[in-house]
């Protein structure tokens, strides 16, 4: 009744956000008891997204990975639906990070591409700044890029580039 009565348009934005990662939690806790998953060894457990609050912080980790969080606020937003497959571009990106390195996701145009790792981002507590690049964008235009990327802590998420 509450999703079909009158709300704000903020409160809409909110409950579907709530909506979407309560069925994506319910499918995780869904397979890990179909699993019999009992250790938190198992690949399926370490496989999610788990916060930490270690030594007045909070880490995030995936897997053997772990990254900080960064505490940007990214304000309320709509959420993206989390499939198989974002799932896995996720344990993929968030294993290149905590090696240092990037992520390019390749595939078809409209697949979800760009808010997959602005969604990720968006996990790690990270503002993602997407650039549409073109033939007009040259080695100048970049070097500014990354210089406001590093000095204001965001990612860069560099479209049809």
């Amino acid at each position: 009744a509450l999703v079909r009565g009158k709300l704000s348009k903020q409160n809409r934005v909110t409950l579907g956000a709530l909506v979407v990662l309560d069925v994506h939690s319910r499918d995780v806790l869904s397979k890990l008891v179909r699993d019999n998953v009992t250790s938190d060894t198992d690949f399926q457990w370490l496989s999610q997204m788990r916060y930490y609050w270690e030594e007045g912080n909070v880490m995030t980790r995936m897997i053997n990975s772990q990254l900080a969080y960064g505490y940007e606020y990214l304000g309320n937003s709509s959420r993206l639906v989390i499939t198989p497959l974002t799932d896995r571009c996720y344990r993929t990106l968030f294993g290149a990070l905590h090696l240092h390195l990037g992520g390019a996701p390749e595939g078809p145009a409209g697949t979800g591409k760009t808010e997959s790792v602005k969604a990720l981002g968006g996990l790690f507590g990270r503002q993602v700044l997407v650039f549409n690049c073109d033939e007009g964008i040259d080695v100048k235009s970049m070097g500014r890029i990354f210089i406001g990327l590093v000095k204001c802590g965001a990612w860069g998420c560099f479209d049809e580039f």
